[in-house]
């Protein structure tokens, strides 16, 4: 497949080369929270067929922004990885999905599909680091089939697939609870009052935990009281 260019001499232009083809920046969103099988990915990211799935993959590899790994024990299979180039493209495509929580996101539309680990990501993208101050606790997170947990050490967040050793909160919740939390729908605070959400743990952690995630104010694109 021939690779596109916009013939600049530009760092934007540059980079759009490398990742601006379609599906190509939510396969780096998928590994941002770690690596994953050629089958996890190809089920993720519905409508990404495989021949194209596997292009993309080898663009990513000759490109050095994404690796071929093996999985530690129990598992022992091959997998991708973002390598140091590819993870440093985590803060653009959090300001993404920060953008897209401000101006992009209204009710869940009936075609669209939904995976947990892209609700925890648009957390990500909202963290507070000052209301993470002096915080260092583990947090684990159970959502239907998913296991996600974020470490949080003194301002900074590092949010990985799958559990915890020695968790300090461990929240279990259903999809749409975590969807209609990363949506600014309701707070989990209010989804773990109303018995949507379950927490157990370490309560100083707990408490902190329901400050550490300032959602944007949604906005109109179109002026106000306009819909998107």
């Amino acid at each position: 497949m021939e690779q596109r260019t916009y013939n600049q001499y530009c760092a934007t232009a540059r980079t759009l080369d490398l990742v601006g083809e379609r599906w190509t920046l939510l396969l780096i969103r998928e590994l941002l929270t770690g690596p994953k099988r050629f089958g996890d990915l190809r089920g993720n990211l519905r409508g990404l067929g495989t021949g194209l799935l596997a292009a993309r993959l080898k663009h990513l590899e000759r490109e050095g922004l994404v690796g071929r790994v093996t999985l530690p024990p129990p598992a022992r299979t091959p997998a991708y990885a973002l390598t140091p180039a590819g993870e440093d493209l985590a803060p653009a495509v959090l300001a993404l999905a920060r953008w897209g929580l401000t101006w992009a996101m209204d009710s869940p539309r009936e075609e669209e599909t939904f995976h947990p680990g892209w609700a925890l990501l648009g957390l990500e993208a909202c963290f507070d680091a000052d209301a993470a101050a002096g915080l260092r606790a583990v947090y684990e997170f159970r959502v239907d089939d998913e296991v996600f947990h974020a470490r949080i050490d003194d301002g900074a967040i590092d949010m990985v697939h799958g559990p915890a050793q020695r968790p300090d909160v461990s929240v279990t919740a259903g999809g749409e609870v975590l969807r209609d939390i990363a949506a600014g729908r309701t707070g989990l605070a209010e989804a773990v009052d109303a018995g949507a959400a379950v927490a157990h743990g370490d309560q100083e952690a707990l408490r902190r935990l329901y400050r550490l995630f300032r959602l944007p104010r949604r906005r109109s694109r179109t002026g106000e009281g306009g819909a998107p």
